[in-house]
């Protein structure tokens, strides 16, 4: 295994890293939303002619890799940023200047 550099601090996840997690994270969700759905979609109308746990199968893999890819997909849009938008935001969160206010002109009174 080569060796850290030196003069590079702690580093966060990669996009890869991101893409993953949350395809993992969407994949898992959906898969659950889809054994919630297909059994109630069974329950009401009938497994027909693929029986039961092909069908629950179909509504827990749809759900599960459509969610998982948008997810996935998601994850990277919000943690892909861009050098302006994150000068825009430390700008923003920094303190206000305040600046003592001017004494109100008013003419000398003879």
């Amino acid at each position: 295994m080569p060796p850290m550099p030196a003069n590079r601090g702690p580093q966060g996840p990669s996009v890869t890293d991101k893409l993953k997690m949350g395809a993992m994270m969407g994949g898992t969700v959906g898969v659950i939303i889809g054994f919630i759905f297909g059994t109630v979609n069974i329950f009401r109308y009938g497994a027909g002619t693929n029986g039961i746990m092909r069908t629950l199968g179909q509504y827990m893999a749809g759900s599960g890799a459509t969610f998982g890819f948008f997810m996935g997909i998601g994850s990277v849009i919000r943690t892909d940023a861009s050098p302006i938008a994150v000068e825009a935001f430390a700008r923003a969160q920094r303190r206000p200047i305040i600046m003592a206010a001017h004494q109100a002109y008013r003419p000398r009174e003879k």
